[in-house]
This record gives C-alpha cells, structure tokens and sequence, in this order.
C-alpha cells in the first residue's frame, strides 16, 4: 500500500505479482506488502476505542511471508523488540503527552463530532490516526526502513446522501510526509493531518476521495483522564491497559465539502465530492491513547461511546465482549456540568441492544440501537442514520460500525455523541502477548 519512493497509499488491490527476474522489484513488493500486513495486525487489534479487529490468520501468514524477504538477522532482531509498558500512577502531562508516544506499540488519535449546517442539517465527522511501532530494528539507518506505520481513517455521517462516505490512507513514517511527532499533537499522512496549534486548538485537514474536512477543535474544558488518573484497564489483567484521556466538548468551526451521488463510475464508487464546500459549526470529541498491549485472549470486540452533553457534561462508556456473549471488562466516566467526575468499574457498566439494520454490502447485523447503563442512569441511544458502516480492510483488515447518535438519558433529550461497534462482522482471535 506503498508508492515506491514516497511510500503514498496503494490500494492492496492493486498490489500486482511481479516477474519472476525482477530481483529489486519484488524485494520491494515483499517490502511494501510487509508494511500492509504488519499494519493490519499491530493496528487491527487495538485494545480500545477508535480501533478495529485483529486481522485474521490469513494476514498474519502474509506478514509472515513478507518479513521473510528481509535478511534472517533482521527478522529475528524485529521478532526480539521489547515495547514500553503501560504503568499505573504515570501522570499524564500536557501538552508534551499530546504527542506521540513511540516507544510504545500502538497509539491513536480520534475525533468525533456533530456538525451543524447553515440550513440546521446535521452530520456526523470521524477521523483517526493511528500509530504503530512495527518492531523493525530502530538501529536501520535505511530511510525507508518501516520503524513506524501511520494509518488514518475518516468518514463524513451525511443523511442526506443516506448513508456514511469514508476514505482511509496508510504509509510508513519518512521523508517528512507521514510522522506522527513527540512533544505536541501532530499527526501527518500526505495531505492529512491532525495538528495541535500553539493556542491549544486542533486543526484538521482531510482531503479524502467523496468528501472534505477543514475543521478547527478548540477546547472549553480541560482534558478529562479516563480510568484510574489516565490509567484505563482494558482486561482482568493490570497488563490489559492503555494511557487514556479524552477531550469532550470542542467547539468546531470550518468546513466540509459533502458527497453527491455519482451513479456508476469505473472504480466502484457511487459517490463524489460537491463543487462547494460547506460552512459547518458543530462540538467534537477527541480520543487519545497508547498501548503496547492487546485484549484478553476470550475478547471478541466492543462497543465504546463518547458523548457530549447537552449541559456541558461528558459521557465515556465502554465494554469488551467474550466470546461467551459475557463481558469480558466494561467502564465508564461521567463527568457532569460541574465538572465533578464519577467513575464506573466493571458491573457498574452494561450494553442491550434495541434494534440492529444488517449491512446489505457485508452481510453484517449491527445493533445501531442501544440502551446503556451506568450506575443508576439509564441512556439510550439513537443512529443519525442507519448505514455507517466502515470497511476498513484496505488499512486494517476490518469492518466495524462508527456512527453519530443522539441520547436521552432516564427518559429525558441529553446529548449528541458517536458509538462504535467492532467484532461484529467476523469475530476473529485475539492474540496474546
């Protein structure tokens, strides 16, 4: 999924076998190929929201296969990395903690929100970053040398196109166009990017293939840390766990060019880009989160919602599915208008579905519908529409559903936020490591 040279996004379709005497060509093939694989299982298993599945067993052969074309040294150096581990009490700091965090296997920066229109129509926005240390000898003074992968996802929730557009991009890190930096959030892949302003403000830039986003996030709370001070166990296990914070309640700004139908053209898309962008208003929710661990060898996905309320409260609520339909671990963290913050542990937290629309592309039932509950308060939930389904199998090998929702809360109109659904469309086996 690599332009030779500028290692840009190729889609894996479009991966061709090379002749068999074309010695360099297919090293370099080997190489790209590995870069889509390792990406596909380092990132497709993250422990948390904003992620997708772990690949399957065939992905995990074709990473095998392609880190077979590198020198048997290389290998075994890459197959010996010890990653940095999550630690409770670490305090988190701002900003330089909004940065990335490359010691670490796995990273993500995610951002929901609902948007406002001139015309008082809404949509939904997701983008994510994400970021991942591949084990590749850090000592490789190659410039093409894979160390880290970046990948991104976006999609824009639009009713009146009738169902969710979404773009994805991967690379590995270099030349200065795909990085994610220390210090200070700044996340780039070509022409997306994710950049934390010297005002404190997130300027997004995502230039996909139906759709366009040109947003500022500008905070009106403090950053909010999920779990134990930042400390967010994922799994029985103390070592199931990431460093995670959230910042609700960001004032968007910009704009949004929106899709229009396209009838049938020859790459398969029914959607293109309107002539005219937007102007759009809205509030957002950003994610941020490192790991170096996976989930619990019985997790089969999960489902995670961030909402903003309509009060100025936020709601954070997440739960790992067994593969014996039990909860494998649930959280949650409600922090109301005050700011006064309550935190619910596994048993506090429970997800029911309500209603599910099935997929007519993959086959997939989704629950789009939910009740969930956290201590005594009791939330449900409502798509914006139906179909947002993503399929995420070019860049991480999954599908999952990522959709704008509206909440009551006991009965009562509380808030906008976005839900997340993974596991549902092919469980598949969570390694552990």
């Amino acid at each position: 999924m690599c332009k030779a040279g500028h290692w840009n996004v190729v889609r894996k379709r479009r991966v061709r076998r090379m002749e068999p005497g074309a010695r360099g060509a297919r090293w370099v093939l080997g190489r790209r190929f590995a870069t889509v694989a390792l990406a596909m299982m380092y990132l497709a298993m993250l422990c948390a929201p904003g992620a997708a599945v772990l690949a399957d067993e065939s992905v995990a052969a074709a990473a095998s296969s392609a880190a077979n074309t590198s020198s048997g040294s290389e290998h075994a150096a890459a197959n010996s990395t010890t990653f940095a581990a999550i630690q409770p009490g670490y305090a988190v700091a701002f900003p330089q903690d909004s940065g990335a965090h490359p010691a670490f296997r796995l990273e993500w920066w995610y951002a929901t929100g609902w948007l406002d229109t001139p015309d008082h129509r809404p949509l939904g926005f997701q983008i994510t970053f994400f970021r991942s240390a591949t084990g590749h000898p850090s000592n490789d003074p190659s410039a093409f040398a894979p160390t880290q992968l970046i990948i991104a996802h976006a999609a824009l929730s639009d009713p009146a196109f009738g169902r969710s557009v979404h773009d994805q991009r991967i690379a590995r890190a270099g030349f200065g166009l795909v990085y994610a930096k220390t210090g200070n959030t700044d996340v780039k892949l070509d022409a997306w990017r994710m950049v934390r302003e010297a005002d404190g403000h997130y300027a997004v830039d995502v230039d996909a293939a139906d759709f366009a986003l040109h947003l500022s996030l500008t905070p009106t709370q403090p950053p909010l840390l999920q779990g134990d001070h930042g400390y967010s166990r994922k799994g029985p296990s103390p070592s199931q766990a990431s460093d995670y914070y959230s910042q609700p309640q960001l004032r968007v700004s910009g704009s949004v060019t929106r899709p229009v139908a396209a009838g049938a053209r020859a790459d398969g898309r029914t959607a293109a880009k309107s002539a005219l962008p937007t102007p759009v208003t809205g509030s957002a929710w950003l994610d941020h989160e490192w790991s170096s661990t996976l989930l619990s060898g019985d997790a089969v996905g999960w489902d995670w919602l961030g909402a903003n309320l309509a009060d100025g409260g936020a709601l954070m609520a997440f739960r790992v599915r067994g593969r014996d339909g039990r909860d494998v671990w649930a959280q949650g963290t409600l922090r109301d208008a005050s700011g006064h913050v309550t935190r619910f542990g596994p048993g506090e937290v429970g997800f029911a579905p309500d209603r599910t629309w099935r997929s007519s592309r993959t086959g997939t039932s989704w629950p789009v519908a939910m009740t969930v509950h956290t201590g005594a308060d009791v939330w449900q939930l409502m798509p914006l529409l139906d179909d947002q389904e993503l399929d995420s199998r070019d860049s991480t090998g999954a599908v999952y559903w990522e959709g704008a929702v509206t909440l009551t809360r006991n009965g009562a109109a509380a808030g906008r936020g976005y839900l997340e659904l993974t596991g549902y469309a092919k469980a598949r086996d969570m390694d552990r490591q």
